[in-house]
């Protein structure tokens, strides 16, 4: 292999014709070489199944110009790389390997869920994955892709996809994908989903649709069903055949349980007619030898109640938008106020959202947690029902220049408190522990009293009690209000919790907005220093936070006790996550002046660049890969992993 660096000029001219010519292509694929030996790039970009044509060229050039891009930024120096994301692939190297398969493992992500029916879901999860493997490395499969789902009875379905590069040969792609399904058992064995990425193939499954299934089945040729073959052995430990088929085939035991599942959706269908409102059971939480816990009751509304008490989901009774959907204000026949998030039709996490809720919020009781009323899934909606809090949130009064002044102290540390108190029974108190994962001032509803109410746990993962930290693939939240080793790694706890809880916490002492100067969803750019914080803690560090507190009140302050919470939410956002303190000792330490507050460190100012490359030490070669314990340095340069699961090797 050679050792030359392919200068610039070339690479630049590879990757920007890679990039046009995959997205021009009606495969999504292409290959090329640019520059004379010693001195060629070699390189391959393609994009998804289903997601090259269809109508959805943009998004695959736009992958591809993303990928590009990121490949200058993030490995500049490097003899070879791949960047992989959802969307698309881009790679490139000094030694031509075009149609050779490199099964070599460079990612494993899981989803931190376990499944249900952990045998069962193995089982299905074998066949499915066995049959996809088969689809994509079909000969007669021109883009290497295939996509699936089965169900798991009675409400959850299991969804499959697998690809190789399209230089490969179909053998070669084959055995690539049974070495990537006998990797599930090293990272995903017993989870709701996971990945497997080498850089000739990947696999993932996941209990949502994380694809189109249109798009998906319009990307995939038929072909005349061959004869059955073995399932990979990894997933479920022992070898049987499946049909080759990609969508699984029904057996006749299969088809009666079907049929009983109907009739019993027929006879609860009958039983709504005749009675407006009932109780059902929605998903079931497993917490080991807590029986009491498995499952969550919930009311269930019909549509047309709902529809009757938001005037149709009118403009006029529009609170605002949330995350996952709109929110209406609606008065019921009884006269009874309720707050109704219809959650959108389009978005792969209006599932999650309802499950975490109806599942989560329902067996959770507090006074300062938003109340769930109930929900609605009916006519492809999914709505949930909150109790109704006139005051909003707490953003539409703490940064509006106009109406700030109405928060007087006394008001701003019962909203600080009460959200310390909610928030230590989410992760402490609650005979569930719950990281909320977006705690934020548009999160916060206020009552009648301006007490503060947590709400929104669209993004709330629930841990078993002795677990102290968990990661994901997907992450979610707001910039700003999240905890630097979650926005970068993934990592979430309780104290990325904590972490939020600080941001806000100062927000509300000083009346102002912890906003970016620099706001991007791509970790590649995202260098963002916190105002807020780099602020307070200037003026902390100084001895003095007057001039922080213009957008406080004068009337009514507690110099001591504001100064007390200025210190408390430091400890909050300090960068080392071991160093903050839990909720339960900053419920402590605001209630309590004997207890000594120990000086905190310096907060995370901001995210830095994970791949900030450094100064070799001596007798070593090339740039160092910041941050390496989570990725690998090898022949073929540094594998760093970033949001929208895009990394570079």
């Amino acid at each position: 292999m050679s050792t030359t660096v392919p200068s610039g000029a070339n690479l630049r001219a590879l990757l920007s014709s890679l990039s046009a010519a995959a997205a021009a292509s009606s495969s999504g694929f292409a290959e090329n070489a640019t520059g004379a030996a010693p001195d060629t790039a070699y390189g391959l970009a393609q994009c998804r199944g289903g997601i090259v044509g269809g109508g959805n060229g943009t998004s695959c050039r736009s992958c591809l110009d993303d990928s590009v891009r990121d490949a200058a930024k993030a490995c500049p120096g490097e003899k070879s790389a791949v960047i992989i994301s959802d969307y698309c692939l881009v790679r490139y190297s000094n030694a031509s390997f075009a149609g050779a398969a490199d099964e070599r493992t460079v990612k494993l992500w899981w989803n931190t869920d376990n499944a249900t029916q952990p045998e069962r879901f193995k089982s299905l999860l074998g066949t499915l994955m066995g049959n996809l493997t088969d689809a994509a490395a079909r000969a007669s499969s021109p883009l290497m892709f295939a996509a699936g789902e089965t169900d798991l009875p009675p409400f959850t379905k299991i969804y499959g996809m697998a690809q190789c590069t399209r230089d490969l040969a179909a053998g070669d792609c084959y055995r690539c994908l049974v070495g990537a399904v006998n990797n599930i058992p090293k990272c995903c064995d017993g989870k709701q989903g996971g990945q497997v990425i080498t850089r000739s193939c990947s696999i993932r499954f996941e209990v949502y649709p994380f694809f189109d299934a249109q798009a998906a089945k319009a990307a995939m040729s038929p072909a005349p069903a061959p004869a059955p073959v073995t399932t990979p052995t990894g997933v479920n430990g022992s070898n049987h055949t499946v049909s080759k088929s990609v969508i699984v085939p029904v057996t006749v035991g299969v088809a009666v349980l079907l049929v009983v599942i109907l009739l019993l959706i027929a006879l609860c269908l009958c039983k709504r007619n005749r009675k407006p409102h009932k109780h059902m059971m929605i998903g079931s939480v497993d917490l080991g030898d807590e029986d009491e816990m498995r499952g969550s009751e919930s009311l269930l509304y019909d549509l047309s109640t709902l529809r009757a008490a938001t005037a149709n989901f009118s403009e006029e009774n529009k609170l605002g938008e949330g995350g996952f959907g709109p929110v209406y204000k609606g008065t019921l026949q009884n006269g009874q106020e309720i707050a109704v998030k219809r959650l959108s039709a389009t978005s792969h996490q209006g599932q999650l959202e309802m499950k975490n809720e109806v599942v989560l919020v329902a067996k959770l009781q507090h006074k300062n947690l938003v109340r769930l009323l109930g929900c609605c899934i009916e006519e492809r909606e999914k709505i949930l029902v909150y109790e109704f809090l006139c005051n909003k949130s707490l953003d539409t009064i703490l940064f509006d220049t106009s109406r700030q002044q109405d928060l007087n102290w006394e008001q701003r540390f019962k909203i600080i408190e009460g959200i310390g108190r909610g928030l230590l029974y989410l992760h402490e108190d609650s005979r569930l522990k719950i990281i909320h994962r977006d705690l934020k001032a548009s999160n916060i509803l206020l009552d009648v009293d301006m007490n503060p109410k947590i709400s929104d746990f669209g993004l709330a993962k629930l841990f078993n009690m002795e677990a102290s930290v968990a990661n994901t693939s997907r992450i979610a939240g707001t910039y700003g209000y999240m905890a630097p080793e979650y926005a970068l790694h993934g990592i979430f706890s309780a104290k990325s919790d904590v972490f939020s809880y600080g941001v806000l916490l100062l927000e509300i002492v000083t009346g102002r907005r912890n906003t970016c100067l620099h706001d991007s969803e791509d970790l590649l750019a995202f260098v963002i220093p916190a105002q807020i914080l780099s602020k307070v803690w200037r003026h902390w560090s100084r001895g003095g936070a007057g001039e922080l507190l213009d957008g406080c009140p004068a009337a009514g302050r507690r110099p001591q006790e504001l100064l007390r919470c200025i210190h408390v939410g430091l400890l909050c956002v300090q960068e080392d996550p071991q160093l903050r303190p839990g909720m339960a000792a900053v419920v402590v330490m605001l209630n309590s002046r004997s207890v000594t507050l120990p000086a905190p460190s310096a907060p995370a100012f901001g995210l830095r660049e994970p791949w900030d490359r450094r100064k070799p030490a001596a007798g070593g070669g090339g740039g160092r890969c910041a941050g390496e314990e989570h990725g690998s340095r090898g022949s073929y340069g540094c594998s760093i992993a970033v949001d929208k699961r895009r990394f570079c090797l």
